[in-house]
């Protein structure tokens, strides 16, 4: 029988930035791309924002692979099943590592928006180091089961908390819905908005351009 063991060490990783953080930056943004997809790729559903009022954060999942039997496209995964809590850690800790180089000043308005399996990972890094963003936007994703109210007591009355999906959402059934929004009901009450947009498992450009203003 084999034995399974652990062993620490350093790793580097990166990630991708869109626009400059200035005096004039009015949004802050850290954004968490879905499974199959590049930061690089990712930011660019940002492109369209103001740049000189906003500031984007586009970590990157750590687990890459091809995507095609040609080998020609690379996505990225955050987490899978298989060794979750300590995956779930190294992230976290690589997520701070980025937090901490970029948001060197007041941040004056913090967005926080996971995407897909980026909804794990962006309520996994708020709850659990007690990040006070402004707004929180569950876009098209999956709350984790493991999230309790008692994580998000923290965040102050005036945070904005957007449960996102597409009517025509192919990964999203009607029990899907009802499930997640009485997750998000339980978790942050009267803070959860649900905003339904015209479209299927896709990022909403026209509500990021409506939240940026």
């Amino acid at each position: 029988m084999s034995t399974q063991k652990e062993v620490s060490y350093n790793t580097t990783n990166t990630y991708h930035t869109l626009n400059k953080f200035t005096k004039k930056t009015k949004n802050v943004w850290m954004v968490f791309h879905g499974m199959g997809y590049l930061s690089k790729y990712f930011i660019n559903y940002f492109s369209e924002l103001n740049a000189i009022e906003n500031y984007i954060i586009a970590p990157q999942a750590p687990s890459k692979y091809y995507q095609d039997k040609a080998f020609k496209h690379v996505g990225a995964s955050w987490l899978t099943r298989e060794n979750t809590l300590v995956e779930t850690q190294n992230i976290l800790n690589y997520i701070d590592a980025v937090f901490e180089k970029e948001i060197f000043n007041s941040v004056p308005n913090l967005i926080v928006l996971g995407y897909s399996q980026g909804v794990s990972i962006a309520t996994r890094w708020v709850a659990s180091r007690k990040i006070q963003c402004d707004t929180l936007v569950l876009h098209s994703g999956g709350i984790p089961n493991e999230l309790k109210p008692a994580d998000f007591e923290f965040l102050k009355p005036s945070v904005k908390v957007i449960y996102l999906y597409g009517n025509r959402d192919q990964y999203i059934t009607e029990a899907r819905k009802t499930e997640e929004q009485l997750k998000g009901s339980k978790l942050f009450k009267d803070r959860l908005n649900i905003e339904v947009f015209d479209g299927v498992h896709e990022v909403s450009r026209e509500f990021l351009l409506k939240l940026s203003k």
